[in-house]
């Protein structure tokens, strides 16, 4: 029985941990010390960067890319199309640090900025500029990334 599915061509960096029943499509790149949850689908010509961790259950259409040390939650979604059915698709960027919360849903198209956050179930139609916490449906910032450290520090008794 195979666990999981490798497309063509595609590249794996060092140290990369798969769980299982993971699709990871062709001409998909990889970095090193990577984390792919169970049950997730990563589709072709994606480009993921290194020290990603992503949750079970997460989709990512073609055409996305993913910075280093970026997280992904349990069943964060990012799509390709705007307007589905078409026949034109578009990825969604994430840059590098950000933290995509639990079953956030990215739009085609969006950037997500460098050191960002998304909040857990939060619907993003728009870009997240760098350094900013966004939640609710549709998103829309919240606070900054010092003010999200300092509520975690505060939440795990580090002061």
């Amino acid at each position: 029985m195979v666990d999981n599915f490798i497309g063509k061509n595609v590249k794996i960096g060092k140290n990369v941990k798969i769980w299982h029943y993971a699709y990871i499509g062709d001409n998909t790149v990889i970095g090193d010390n990577t984390v792919i949850g169970s049950l997730v689908h990563i589709d072709y010509n994606v480009v993921i960067g290194n020290n990603v961790r992503i949750e079970g259950m997460c989709y990512i259409p073609p055409l996305s890319r993913i910075g280093n040390n970026v997280f992904l939650g349990p069943r964060v979604t990012l799509t390709n199309d705007p307007y589905p059915p078409s026949n034109k698709l578009v990825g969604v960027s994430i840059d590098d640090n950000a933290i995509l919360c639990a079953s956030c849903v990215i739009k085609a198209g969006v950037r997500i900025g460098k050191n960002s956050i998304v909040a857990m179930g939060a619907v993003v139609t728009k870009d997240v500029k760098d350094n900013t916490l966004v939640m609710g449906i549709p998103a829309k910032p919240v606070y900054d990334y010092d003010t999200y450290v300092n509520k975690r520090r505060e939440w795990e008794g580090i002061t």
